[in-house]
């Protein structure tokens, strides 16, 4: 018996929609591509997308909806009178817990069914397949998504139920941002005092405080070069935000240094690599 592969709408062609779409494609999925900057989604017509004008166009004739947009309002704003009643929206948008389950709770009283999906990596991971994928929804939603999830990363996992994977996905993202913020601080400090840079990384690297995205932003940092981001500084920002606003029952207090930094780094590296960061904290900007 041949197997149809499901119709799919993709909302959101950009740095990380890119390239996901482009791997659902690669793996033999008819997709719908809608992106609010058209030239964008045109990007992946040679791969065999097909543009839609608008989402409800990206949607008519599709079995599974996915959005990967820049936040709530946006994806809100994509999905304001899509019709979705017998439809599956995988929403793998960085969005907040609450969010998700109000736009959850919307879409299933229309009659479609939801799964939110956030994943960790960046567009290398997203051009390789190898995002880490965490989902939150039913049995049965995820059981249905999970064959194309895997096209974009090894392992998808339900975490639980929805709100349960943004939770998560915030909670590693704000590790993101501490994690830098502590490693620009040290390596600072290290420069300034005129310690060799490789010893410093060979004796971290030899330690139970080493991170691999020290090294993956290491190179950025000394070379003052924050050009080309896989993770834009204004996304991280909006995702302490996020957490901030959020978190309930711990302290966040931290959380308004970071805030400090990180738009002080953007306001001199608008739309450059978070770890630019870096010039924040040893007051270069």
């Amino acid at each position: 018996m041949t197997h149809t592969k499901p119709k799919l709408a993709w909302l959101g062609a950009g740095l990380m929609g890119n390239p996901m779409a482009g791997r659902l494609l690669a793996a033999g999925y008819p997709v719908r591509v809608w992106n609010r900057t058209r030239a964008k989604a045109e990007a992946l017509t040679s791969q065999g997308a097909t543009v839609a004008d608008t989402p409800t166009d990206a949607v008519t004739g599709s079995d599974i909806v996915f959005t990967m947009l820049s936040d709530a309002e946006a994806v809100e704003t994509a999905l304001s009178g899509v019709e979705l009643p017998g439809k599956t929206l995988v929403q793998m948008s960085t969005i907040g817990p609450g969010e998700n389950r109000r736009l959850a709770g919307r879409i299933e009283d229309a009659g479609g069914a939801y799964l939110e999906a956030p994943v960790l990596g960046s567009i290398p991971e997203a051009k390789s397949g190898k995002l880490i994928i965490m989902a939150g929804g039913s049995e049965a939603t995820f059981a249905e998504v999970k064959p194309i999830l895997a096209c974009l990363g090894p392992e998808p996992r339900l975490v639980g139920s929805v709100g349960e994977a943004s939770a998560l996905k915030l909670a590693l993202n704000q590790l993101i941002a501490s994690l830098t913020v502590a490693f620009s601080t040290s390596l600072g400090f290290v420069e300034e005092n005129g310690v060799d840079v490789n010893s410093f990384m060979e004796v971290l690297r030899q330690s139970a405080l080493y991170a691999p995205t020290f090294d993956k932003k290491l190179s950025k940092m000394l070379e003052h070069d924050y050009r080309n981001p896989n993770f834009p500084t204004e996304h991280l920002i909006k995702d302490i935000d996020l957490f901030k606003r959020e978190a309930r029952s711990v302290d966040t207090q931290a959380l308004e240094v970071l805030l400090q930094l990180y738009g002080r780094a953007r306001a001199s590296h608008e739309r450059e690599d978070y770890s630019c960061v870096y010039d924040a904290v040893t007051k270069r900007c």
